[in-house]
């Protein structure tokens, strides 16, 4: 299928100008619409074996379709973690034999395949797959044992899943390429028929998914357009360098906004897909309103109007975000620092997404800003002159400084994420004076001096009444 289609797909690619690899993913997106009505028309109603061959034949095509053969990667993890369900059962031993050996085929592959560009191949809807199948064994190891938190209660497997569904829950069309993270409960109520707004009946669902798809559209669109003028190759360039200091900040934050699209656009589309199906669906609302953000992977709103670090990363892959805070930082209680957990976490993001350099920086960069901005806003909390600054009539302008601050340091760690290597990111860095760094260094040296003279002491009678 996939040499037949070769001579088209290079045509296509040539006439849009975008390479052939990512035509073959967007297509492959938004073959999810078709796929999900069909899944409505016809099959909704038949047996959980047909439903589950449906979502595994048609995500093998569509892995086939982009990675041709390599889509064996995929099915011998697929093959080994159910074994490791089978044989170790609900055992300690069972989730960290599944940890290991997912996440070291991951990086060997990334090890094996890793260029100094960004490239559309098989590993990239492998990590989704480790962190599903990783996930799979953690939720396995829950319906064993209590008690249990209500986040756990809601996704633990309180039976042995059978090989089919959990290769439908692999494969499944509407997350198998570029996420979003659900568990294989949700799978298996959208399989019986329960993940709709009128359960055991088709999901009214159709404006919903539309209206995500819409969105998904208009983020590509703007990609599409304003891409080509802030390429990552322009950083090496010696034009580049020859601007002046302010320029090649404000390219930074401008690029930084542009190239973040291609991820929101692939998210809302594929949401719409995980909504037309109704496994989008996230039960009623307290005005009784059906609520379809089960798969949101974005909350454009927030992620376009906050001005805050934190408001921007808990708006952006919000699902990859909830699976690590579930399954790493809260199962890392046990060191008993708060801290140790959070630097583990992003480790764990870090190597997740490859072994470049690159990804090590950003994630430690976005340490040292989530901390420096959560001790900012407590010395504003706590400080009446401060909180007066922020609440008064100067807020408008407050917010539009803060705003440019914010895109500006967003940008600046996004720079090693997608440069990657040593040599490139290095020279883009010294090219701005590592003004990043030195900002937020800084920041984090002098907060407790401006919190002791901002903040006033609490006295005794201050301590009682708290």
């Amino acid at each position: 299928k996939r040499k037949m289609a070769a001579p088209l797909m290079e045509k296509l690619s040539e006439y849009l100008g975008s390479p052939e690899p990512a035509v073959r993913l967007i297509l492959s997106i938004l073959i999810g619409y078709p796929l999900a009505l069909v899944y409505r028309r016809f099959l909704f109603h038949q047996s959980a074996f047909v439903i589950h061959l449906f979502h595994t034949l048609t995500g093998l095509s569509l892995a086939v379709f982009n990675f041709g053969s390599q889509v064996y990667h995929s099915a011998l993890c697929i093959v080994i973690q159910f074994l490791f369900l089978r044989l170790m059962g609900r055992t300690v031993t069972g989730v960290l034999s599944s940890f290991i050996f997912q996440m070291m085929y991951l990086l060997t592959a990334y090890y094996y395949t890793a260029t100094e560009e960004y490239d559309i191949k098989w590993t990239m809807p492998h990590c989704v797959l480790t962190l599903k199948l990783i996930g799979l064994s953690f939720d396995y190891y829950d319906g064993g044992k209590e008690p249990l938190s209500a986040e756990q209660k809601s996704s633990a497997l309180l039976a042995t899943p059978s090989f089919l569904e959990v290769c439908g829950f692999s494969y499944f069309y509407g997350g198998f390429l570029v996420g979003p993270q659900f568990t294989l409960r949700n799978y298996l109520r959208l399989v019986n028929r329960e993940m709709s707004d009128s359960p055991g009946h088709v999901p009214n669902s159709g404006i919903p998914a539309l209206k995500r798809f819409c969105l998904g559209l208009v983020f590509l669109l703007i990609f599409t357009i304003c891409g080509p003028y802030y390429p990552d190759s322009y950083y090496l360039t010696d034009e580049f360098e020859a601007q002046p200091f302010w320029y090649r900040c404000v390219y930074i934050l401008l690029w930084a906004k542009v190239n973040l699209y291609k991820y929101v656009s692939c998210w809302l589309i594929t949401e719409g897909v995980c909504i037309l199906s109704g496994l989008g669906y996230n039960g009623r609302s307290e005005k009784g309103e059906a609520q379809w953000d089960s798969c949101a992977n974005m909350r454009v709103w927030l992620y376009e109007t906050t001005p805050f670090f934190t408001g921007t990363i808990n708006s952006f892959n919000i699902n990859t975000n909830a699976w690590v805070a579930r399954h790493i930082f809260k199962r890392l209680k046990f060191l008993g620092n708060k801290m140790a957990s959070q630097i583990s976490t992003l480790f764990f993001l870090a190597i997740w997404h490859g072994l470049h350099s690159g990804y090590l920086l950003c994630f430690s960069m976005e340490f040292i800003i989530v901390n420096v901005e959560r001790q900012a806003q407590a010395m504003v909390k706590d400080s009446p002159m401060l909180t007066a600054v922020a609440d008064g009539p100067l807020y408008p302008l407050l917010y539009v400084v803060q705003q440019f601050i914010h895109w500006l340091f967003m940008g600046y760690p996004l720079v090693p994420f997608c440069l990657f290597t040593y040599d490139k990111w290095l020279k883009v860095y010294s090219s701005v004076y590592f003004c990043g760094h030195i900002f937020f260094v800084t920041a984090y040296l002098i907060l407790p001096y401006l919190r002791k003279a901002l903040v006033p002491r609490k006295t005794k009678s201050d301590n009682k009444n708290d």
